[in-house]
């Protein structure tokens, strides 16, 4: 709960600089938002490979018998996860 405060706290804070003038080529563009987008997204996909990952770990550990019924669903949650990021980082080249 702590680390949400201070990612919400943090992007409140960022808010004004957002709000400048991009006059003359300076401030913010549509490439800050768009590196803010990809790395929300880069790091949510993160988290949820990680957790993945434990949760194929923990069930491999409890029946072994199961691994590669357990593998292949991790390994196609790794892929549909890593898709996602890949398609945010097409629609942003797409959108700026």
């Amino acid at each position: 709960m702590k680390k949400l405060a201070l990612v919400l706290t943090v992007l409140l804070l960022a808010l004004p600089a957002a709000a400048q003038n991009t006059a003359a080529g300076s401030g913010v563009g549509n490439w800050t938002f768009a590196a803010l987008g990809l790395g929300f997204a880069v790091g949510l996909a993160a988290l949820g490979q990680s957790k993945v990952a434990a949760a194929a770990a923990e069930g491999m550990a409890r029946n072994p018998s199961a691994r590669p019924g357990i593998q292949l669903a991790l390994f196609l949650g790794l892929a549909f996860i890593e898709s996602l990021v890949l398609f945010i980082w097409v629609l942003i080249f797409l959108r700026t």
